[in-house]
């Protein structure tokens, strides 16, 4: 028996990637597990590769009314929502005197506001059932700072402040809220801004003590214990996987 048995769980951007890896732990664990992502054929495809307590559905974390037509969705086939995990994100890598005004505004509208937008949605929810978890994954960027990410850091820097407001303000509904933080992972999204560079991946590697980058699962399973009752009692924390990279 998991240690989510019985829950049903969001996870935004589950259709590649961390989100994936998370949505496989969680349903791994016992979970009913909704996997949301924009693209609605990479969400229906991993949720029947899970298997019978999977769906996918399309939602779009940029638009509010799209958000809340998934939420809609969930509470009425399923009757209440446990877990919440926003993923979802978005980067593209460049010096920020280099960096283009459109490309601020997708990259916090995905990675701050989409947070906003999942949470508006389902802590009403959450606080009508007095119980619920939700899991916000944020980015060691966001702590310490990433060259060549300045805008995705002030986002991410962002998620990790509201994530701990959040907690604060749902600790009476007895719902609590936690940051996980990714180092450097082995997804196409960290290919996409360079880490398909052979010398920037040898370069990250050597930096970090355990010498390899993350994998999705290494993330899922930090995830999975802060969605699980098991982690009942932490709210408000911010966690880095980073395999040492990042220590405080």
């Amino acid at each position: 028996m998991g240690t989510l048995e019985d829950k049903i769980a969001i996870v935004t951007g589950a259709g590649q990637g961390i989100g994936r890896g998370i949505a496989e732990k969680l349903y791994a664990e016992g979970a009913t597990v909704v996997i949301a992502d924009i693209n609605e054929n990479s969400a229906k495809g991993t949720a029947a590769e899970l298997g019978s307590r999977a769906v996918g559905l399309h939602a779009d974390v940029t638009a509010p009314e799209s958000v809340q037509a998934m939420v809609e969705q969930v509470r009425q086939q399923f009757g209440r929502i446990d877990v919440l995990v926003n993923n979802a994100g978005w980067d593209k890598a460049a010096p920020f005197v280099d960096s283009d005004r459109a490309d601020w505004d997708r990259v916090i509208q995905i990675n701050l506001y989409g947070v906003l937008n999942t949470c508006k949605a389902v802590l009403p929810i959450m606080a009508e059932q007095k119980s619920g978890t939700v899991v916000n994954v944020a980015s060691d960027a966001g702590r310490v700072g990433s060259s060549g990410e300045a805008v995705y850091s002030a986002a991410k820097g962002g998620v990790i402040s509201f994530t701990k407001s959040v907690a604060r303000e749902m600790a009476r509904y007895q719902v609590n809220a936690n940051a996980v933080c990714p180092g450097p992972t082995d997804t196409a999204l960290f290919a996409s801004i360079g880490g398909d560079d052979p010398r920037l991946r040898e370069a990250l590697t050597k930096a970090i003590p355990f010498r390899r980058l993350a994998q999705p699962s290494d993330l899922a399973n930090v995830v999975a214990f802060f969605a699980s009752d098991e982690a009942a009692y932490v709210t408000g924390q911010t966690v880095s996987v980073s395999g040492g990279l990042t220590m405080s």
